[in-house]
C-alpha cells in the first residue's frame, strides 16, 4: 500500500518529509514518517467516524457524551462537571451539549434526589440505541481498516501504541482535553 495524495492535494507522507528535511536538517524521517503517519491516520478516522454518526443523526460531540456515560457503567449517569471533566470541556460547553441532546431525546437532565443542588444526566434507551448503532458501524470500519494485518501484527501494533500512548500520558498529563471548545 503506497501513499497517495489525499483528495486536498495533500502531499504524501515521503514528499511531507523531503519538504521539512529541507527545511529543517536535523529532522529525523523515521520519526517524522511513524508521527506523521500517525496523524493522518486519526485524522482520516476522525472524518470517517464522523460520517458515521452523521449518518446516524448525531454528531462526535455527541457521541463523545454517549460514549462516556456508557463507560460510566450502568445505570449510565453522571453529573455536568463529571462529563466535562471527562470530556476536556468547559462547564458551559457541556450545558450547551446536555441541552442539544435532552432535546434530542439522548440524555435526560434530572435533580439528584438526594441532593437537589446535583443534576444527573442520564443515557437514555434511545440514546443506548445510537451508542449501539454508532458502535457496529465503528466495527466494520475498524475491521475493515486492520484487515491486512495478521493476528500478531495487530497485537505488536497494539502493544507499540499503547506504549506511546502511555510515554504521552505520562509526560503530558493534562493533555487529556482540548485547548479550546468545539462546540
Amino acid at each position: 500500500m503506497g501513499d497517495t495524495p489525499g483528495t486536498l492535494g495533500e502531499p504524501t507522507l515521503e514528499e511531507q518529509i523531503a519538504a521539512y528535511q529541507r527545511e529543517f536538517r536535523d529532522l529525523d524521517p523515521q520519526v517524522e514518517k511513524i508521527v506523521s503517519a500517525i496523524s493522518r491516520l486519526n485524522r482520516r478516522m476522525n472524518v470517517a467516524y464522523g460520517r458515521q454518526t452523521s449518518a446516524l443523526g448525531i454528531s462526535n460531540a455527541e457521541w463523545e457524551v454517549l460514549k462516556a456515560l456508557v463507560l460510566s457503567g450502568a445505570p449510565y449517569r453522571l453529573g455536568p462537571s463529571d462529563l466535562a471533566k471527562r470530556l476536556g470541556l468547559t462547564p458551559a460547553a457541556m450545558t450547551h451539549r446536555i441541552d442539544r441532546m435532552v432535546t434530542e431525546g439522548l440524555v435526560t437532565r434530572e435533580r439528584d434526589e438526594s441532593n437537589r443542588v446535583r443534576v444527573i444526566v442520564e443515557l437514555t434507551a434511545q440514546g443506548r440505541e445510537k451508542w449501539l448503532e454508532a458502535m457496529r458501524l465503528a466495527t466494520v470500519f475498524e475491521e475493515d481498516l486492520l484487515q491486512d494485518l495478521s493476528p500478531d501484527e495487530r497485537t505488536t501494533l497494539g502493544e507499540v501504541l499503547t506504549r506511546l500512548l502511555r510515554r504521552v500520558e505520562h509526560a503530558q498529563p493534562d493533555a487529556g482535553g482540548r485547548l479550546t471548545d468545539l462546540d
